[in-house]
């Protein structure tokens, strides 16, 4: 979820955001439909842009454009048919961040990220799940909707409240301490237009077990349950990195987070690219993996070897003949020794049964989508196979490091096409070689002498 941080209330919102001022929202088409949003900033002159989007899963929409009086903000809005639209004034550099954040079921977010989907509340989106390709999604832990009816009590004074105009937009103007008193003038807007949602069912903000002040940590703690320094969290923060989530609070100056958020960021950390890693180097003296580290082991006793067990080398040490030809040559047994042992870093069998999987998978996948083509020829046309640019490149690093290993498996390609699909071996190495071509590093003249050695023999009697 990106950090988008609402500048104010639109005074048309059914959800206003709690401690933001509401502006006059009056120039803007919100009763015409999203396309009328959309229409007001896009292409409608230099800087302004304006977008929609349907939300098929609900029924509702989102939309944003930027301010014809003012292009230096924007407004975004969401509309669900059931509880009604939040229309939100931001830097118009937010606008499209925020209509991301706000497909799918989010439709609206508070406490630094926790949204609400109409029914439920869940907690800022961090640990991803690869099967949905979305964040996981985790309930607020007993969490009660707040809603205007609730906060309103009838103390609050609307008379001490105005209604902000965009023309004159101060960004720098402190946030109203008396907000209870601009919610209340809000209210009476609201309840003066036609079909107003009620105040019960307008939602203002989320209570949790959570959201606490015991829940609440500092950025110390914060940075002691990642693993890291608070210096090096505060870096994070103002360099706007994106995988630390926003505070849920703020009080006396110093941002506060819910510990459950925090526990969520650290899970994310360590499952993150970077994490993984670590975890993997952990215990390891140059923080290397498992296998880079077995590899250093086994070429640092090759390395030994050649550079003091052998008289004839070690002599080259001496003042007199270290010399840029000298440490060249050594350089280049070094070289070589790593290039003859390849085979002792890849595990060539498993890898060639690896490539063979892959091709043959996407081999199917056309065999399949071509099926109805080929359906009562007594010899189907083959043409059309082709290998995805990243399978292509794996058979071309195959062929090109490990050509008789490689060999072998192409073999066992051919085999198995022509056992599953009656396939020509000469048909199946035309396609081999064709996502070489295009995908390859391999020379023209390489591949040529290659594939000819693949080339089946035609009986000529």
């Amino acid at each position: 979820m990106s950090h988008v941080v609402p500048l104010a209330n639109g005074l048309r919102t059914d959800h206003p955001v709690p401690g933001l001022p509401f502006f006059d929202d009056s120039h803007l088409p919100l009763d015409d439909g999203p396309e009328a949003i959309e229409a007001v900033g896009r292409n409608q002159g230099q800087g302004m842009w304006g977008r929609f989007d349907k939300n098929r899963t609900d029924g509702g929409w989102r939309a944003f454009t930027t301010d014809p009086l003012n292009h230096t903000l924007g407004w975004a809005v969401r509309y669900h048919p059931e509880h009604g639209r939040t229309v939100l004034l931001l830097s118009d550099g937010d606008t499209s961040s925020l209509h991301t954040d706000w497909n799918g079921e989010p439709l609206l977010f508070r406490a630094g990220g926790y949204w609400w989907n109409g029914t439920t509340w869940f907690r800022p989106g961090q640990v991803w799940d690869p099967v949905t390709q979305d964040y996981e999604r985790r309930k607020a832990r007993a969490a009660v909707t707040v809603s205007a009816a609730d906060m309103l009590d009838g103390r609050a004074h609307p008379n001490l409240a105005y209604i902000g105009k965009v023309a004159a937009f101060d960004p720098d103007a402190p946030r109203p301490d008396n907000w209870l008193d601009y919610l209340a003038l809000w209210a009476q807007h609201h309840q003066e237009r036609e079909g107003a949602l009620p105040l019960e069912h307008c939602v203002i903000d989320v209570s949790s077990p959570e959201l606490t002040a015991a829940q609440l940590i500092g950025a110390p703690e914060m940075a002691e349950l990642g693993g890291i320094t608070a210096s090096t969290l505060r870096a994070y923060i103002s360099r706007g990195n994106s995988e630390v989530p926003l505070p849920q609070a703020t009080v006396g100056g110093r941002d506060q987070w819910a510990r459950a958020v925090a526990q969520d960021w650290v899970e994310a950390r360590k499952r993150s690219y970077d994490g993984v890693g670590e975890a993997m180097s952990a215990g390891d003296r140059d923080s290397l993996s498992p296998g880079a580290a077995e590899v250093r082991d086994r070429f640092t006793a090759d390395f030994q070897h050649a550079l003091y067990d052998r008289p004839d080398v070690r002599k080259r040490w001496v003042l007199r003949h270290r010399n840029k030809e000298s440490v060249a040559q050594i350089a280049g047994e070094l070289a070589w020794s790593v290039a003859a042992g390849l085979d002792q870093i890849v595990p060539t069998e498993h890898l060639g049964r690896t490539v063979r999987a892959a091709v043959l998978h996407e081999f199917a996948e056309t065999v399949e989508m071509f099926t109805d083509d080929n359906a009562g020829e007594e010899h189907p046309k083959w043409w059309h196979l082709n290998l995805t640019p990243s399978v292509g490149k794996m058979l071309d690093w195959y062929v090109r490091c490990f050509p008789s290993e490689a060999y072998a498996t192409i073999g066992e390609i051919q085999r198995q096409a022509h056992t599953t699909w009656n396939m020509p071996a000469a048909d199946t190495l035309r396609a081999l070689r064709s996502a070489l071509d295009l995908d390859g590093k391999l020379t023209k003249q390489q591949r040529e002498t290659y594939f000819a050695l693949l080339e089946p023999h035609e009986d000529t009697d």
